[in-house]
Formats: structure tokens, sequence, C-alpha cells
């Protein structure tokens, strides 16, 4: 039988794109609910599983980034984002077919890698079927397809965490990644294999097209740099983004570590994660009407600080029953905490909910509307990096501090954002105001400072004891800001850094590099190695933090011109069109 093509009509279009994105969903739910899960019953400390969850979010913290690669890469027979999203979902189901030959835990580090190159391809699956969908769908039918794909994305989280956890007692723990494959298999062939797109121009010169993608590298650094200090909400805008939006530990591994601490079975974790689920996706469309009539920045300030008190409950009722330190697995259920951690984990799946989608659009106010696809996609992905670094240092506090106190402090981190919703608003008028050298001078003062700070922090940091890689998480933002800003910077100064701006070329993905200083302690039986090792640990961040600091003191001349009359096209090639349509989508891995 001859599968229909879906994108012919407008019922097929819209059950393709919902079944487009269950495949993002299955595996962001298999890895973050149900793997995280089974990690923990063999013994997996909260540390390393946070690191794991930490590590799925990174690529698409950075998924802009294949966009250029998306456009320049076209294929004749399979179709331009058609083919792309076939060779992707092939790849997914690959690389977690081959995760039943790792063993566990001893090859945790080679799982946890063959799962961040499947997330990899996950993110670029999702830059193809968001310009597939935004070249495909008609006007009038993009709200109803959008609220499919989020309906579609929640399906397959539903799928790949509650549904696998359900049938591991049938399937076992190993069967459970041939599901997962087997239902993204199941959309390529029923969805993707029959679906025609138009034909594409063939790529004459390769080169051309390389040089092409740099520059829409380029070009999108620049814009984003020039949109970020243009008015002080779009400032603040950054900040905002790389903060918890709100409390964060009930929604990460930690939820499920402590579940399977306390005594609950496979199914009782799948069935509060699934209860979850439908509570605060019906909670995410009450949260965006309530923000309509009575004002976002008010609405999503009651949101945010909610979200902190089902954590000071969960806080509070631990620390009442003495359970503070991680215990083994296995041991008998703790009825008190089950019950705590369910009246805990449905308040928060509610006001998470409420805060979702008030949290994208108050990003869409200070957004430049001309810039739209450039900027917004941009503090999508920083705030997929703030979610990968609370998954971190989550997982490094709970085995330094205890779970009370750590979530105690995620309490007090989630509300920090809230002093900045004041600057959270749309200008009256123009998206560039006088001010955007001084802030671009100050950003890099201040960066250049952080870098200079870590200089006395390593040479003495065997002083904070346990704490320690807390502290090192906060300078991993920094390198990756730093490093960003300097790639971002020199683009926007051009001529005007002077001899600055080929250091900042070499300085940056050094910095990016630094997080290989986790790894120092294999170079031992080098000593020669470990000793180079350890002195570039220190002169990275010191040429780091000079050359910040000498941008610091230049003139900012390009953004005295950045005005509101250079429309982008972001990467898709349509201006606001993608903007929209990650406002109303979930913020994924």
């Amino acid at each position: 039988m001859r599968l229909p093509n879906l994108l012919a009509t407008r019922r097929g279009r819209l059950a393709a794109f919902f079944g487009l994105y269950v495949t993002e969903g299955i595996p962001l739910g298999f890895a973050a609910t149900a793997v995280a899960t089974q990690l923990r019953r063999q013994g997996i400390g909260p540390a390393e599983i946070g690191a794991f969850v930490a590590s799925l979010y990174l690529p698409w913290a950075f998924k802009w980034a294949f966009g250029p690669l998306v456009d320049v890469m076209r294929s004749q027979r399979f179709g331009h984002r058609r083919g792309w999203i076939l060779a992707t979902q092939l790849v997914m189901a690959l690389t977690l077919l081959s995760l039943v030959l790792v063993p566990l835990p001893q090859g945790l580090w080679l799982f946890t890698a063959v799962l961040f190159v499947h997330n990899i391809f996950g993110a670029i699956q999702d830059v193809a079927i968001d310009s597939l969908a935004v070249n495909t769908l008609q006007e009038h039918e993009r709200g109803l397809a959008n609220g499919l794909m989020f309906a579609g994305a929640s399906v397959g989280q539903a799928i790949g965490g509650a549904g696998v956890l359900f049938l591991v007692d049938v399937i076992g723990f190993q069967g459970s990644f041939v599901f997962v494959a087997a239902a993204i298999l199941a959309v390529t062939v029923f969805v993707v294999l029959p679906i025609k797109e138009a034909a594409v121009e063939r790529a004459r010169d390769a080169a051309a097209g390389w040089r092409r993608a740099g520059a829409e590298m380029k070009a999108f650094a620049v814009q984003s740099f020039r949109a970020f200090v243009g008015t002080r909400g779009a400032f603040a805008g950054v900040f905002f983004s790389l903060l918890p939006a709100g409390a964060m530990s009930l929604g990460l591994a930690l939820q499920s570590n402590l579940a399977v601490e306390v005594g609950m079975t496979d199914d009782e974790v799948a069935a509060i994660n699934l209860w979850a689920m439908i509570i605060s996706g019906s909670a995410m469309v009450v949260g965006g009407l309530l923000s309509d009539r009575l004002g976002r920045r008010r609405t999503l300030f009651a949101y945010t600080a909610a979200m902190s008190l089902p954590v000071v409950y969960l806080m509070w009722v631990l620390q009442g029953h003495g359970y503070v330190m991680p215990r083994a697995p296995g041991g008998a259920p703790l009825p008190e905490l089950v019950t705590a951690l369910w009246i805990a984990s449905l308040a928060y799946a509610v006001f998470q909910g409420l805060m979702y989608g008030t949290h994208a659009a108050i990003m869409m106010d200070v957004t430049n509307p001309r810039v739209a696809a450039t900027q917004f996609t941009a503090y999508m992905a920083m705030m997929n990096l703030a979610i990968a670094i609370s998954a971190s240092w989550q997982g490094v506090a709970v085995e330094a501090w205890g779970y009370p106190r750590t979530l105690l402090v995620d309490a007090i981190v989630g509300l920090l954002a809230l002093a900045l919703l004041p600057m959270m608003k749309r200008p009256p008028g123009t998206f560039t105001d006088a001010l955007a050298q001084g802030r671009a001078r100050k950003s890099s003062l201040v960066l250049g400072l952080a870098c200079l700070a870590w200089l006395p922090y390593w040479s003495s940091h065997e002083l904070l004891g346990r704490a320690q890689p807390i502290v090192g998480t906060f300078f991993t933002l920094v390198f990756i800001a730093s490093a960003l800003f300097l790639l971002a910077g020199r683009e926007v100064l051009g001529q005007a850094a002077g001899g600055w701006r080929r250091a900042a070329l070499w300085m940056a993905p050094l910095l990016l590099a630094m997080y290989g200083r986790y790894w120092l302690g294999k170079l031992d039986a080098m000593p020669a190695l470990r000793t180079a090792a350890e002195v570039l640990v220190y002169l990275v961040p010191l040429g780091a933090g000079v050359v910040l600091l000498a941008l610091a003191r230049r003139e900012w001349p390009a953004l005295d011109a950045a005005g509101d009359d250079e429309p982008s096209t972001g990467q898709s090639g349509h201006p606001n069109a993608e903007a929209a349509k990650e406002a109303q989508k979930p913020q994924k891995i």
C-alpha cells in the first residue's frame, strides 16, 4: 500500500508535524526520566546522574549553530529538509540501539557520550523540522500546527519516560532501547518516507555554500550582540535567560533520584511523571490566558515565586524525617516521604506549567521584531544552557550537602531572576538606545574580571572541599559566556578592535576547552603533559581576562548604528516566523 504525502493536505501537514515532534519528545523523556531512574537503581550517584542529564541539554543550547549547516547541505534525491530529517532520525535510532551493548554502571562514560551524539542529531533534526514547518505551513495553519507540535512533544516525552518505565518489567532495561528506537523509526516509515518536498536547487559551488554558512554565523553573532545590548530590557533578558526559570530541582533528575531512594517502584515513578506532565500541560494553557488578562510580568512573578513553595515543603518534610544524604536504593519504602514527593511534584507541575508559556512570551516582549528569529533563538539557547548547568550543580550539591540544603539553595536561586522582571518590558520606541556602547564595555569588563578571578580560585580550590564543583560550575558558565562574547564582539568591533580582534578569535575556543580541566587527573601517569596542562589552566583565563579588559576600553561605534532598520532572516530565511513558533514550543533539551 502506497502511503500518502502528508504535506499535500492541511490535515496531513498537521498530522505530519505532530508525528515529527513526537520523535523529539521520545528521547527526551526516555533519557531524563526512564534512564535516570534506572541509573539510580543501579547505584550511580546523584552527581554522575546530574552530569549525565546536563550533557543531554548542551547540544540544544548550541542548536542555532546547526542552522547554516542545514541551509547549505542539500539533497536532490531526498529533499532539502526531508533529507536531513531522514538522516538524523536514522542516526538517532542507531545510537539508541548501540546502547544495548554498553554495560552499566561501569560504562556510564561511553553511555553518556553516545547519548550526547544522539542529542546532537536530535538538535539538528529540530532545526530541519522547524525549517520545514516555516516553509510548508500556510499562515492560517501555524497556530493550530504549533499547538499540535507541542502536544506531539508531550506525547513523545510520555512514551519515552512514563511509557518505558511501565514496560521495564516486561521488556527489561536493555529492551527499552529497542522500544524507543522502534518508536522513532515508526515515524520515519509512516511520516518521513512518504512526504514529498518541493525540488531544491542543486548547489553549484560547495565552497561558496560553506562561505555562505560562515557568513550566516557571523551575521547571527553580530545581530544577536546588537540586539542584546540595544535596550535595557534586551540586556536584562540575557541574564534572565541564563538564570534558572524558577526552582528547577523537581523538574530534573533530583526528583527521580529521590523517588528511587524512598522506595517507589518503576510503575509509581512512571505514574508520578505522567500525572505531572498532564497537569503541567493543562496549566500552561491557563497560565497563558491569565497572563494576557492580568499582565505578563505580574503573573510571571507569582508563578515563578510559587515554584519554590513545593520545593521548600519537600525540604521541610525531608529534614523533619532526618533524610539528608543520599541513600543506597533498595531499602524499605518510606510511605510518608513517598506521599510528600507526590504532593510536592504535582504542586510543582501546576506552577511550572503556569510559568512556561508566560516566560517565553515575556522574552518576546524584549525581542526586536526585526531580528526576532536571531535574538529569540539565542535567548532560548541560553535557557537550555541554564537547565544544563542547574542539572549539573544540583547533582554535585546533593552529594556534598544533602537533599534538604540543595532544595533550599535551589528555591532561593530560582527567585534571583525576579529582580530583573521590572526591566523586562518592551521599550516605547526604538530598540536601540544611546547606552548600547556602555553595556558592551561593562559586559566585557565584568567577564574579564570573572576570568581573572579564576586564578586565585584555582590556586586554592582544594580548600572548598566538596563544594568546589559547585564553584567550578559557575566558572564554566563564565568561560562559555566569555567565549561567545569574544566571538560576537570581535565581529561587531571589526577593525576597531585592532590587534585584539585576532586575539579574541584564539582565546574563544581555548576558553571552551577549559572544560577539560575535569580530566586533569587522567594525566597523572604523564607528569610532563600534566604540568603543561596545569600551566594552560592558568594561562587561558589570564589571557582571556586581558583581552576582555582591553575590549572594555575600546570604542564600539558599530553599536551606535545598530538601528532597527536591519531586518534579519535568521536561520530559516523568514523573519519573525521562527521566533513566533519557538515561543509556543516547550523548552526542549
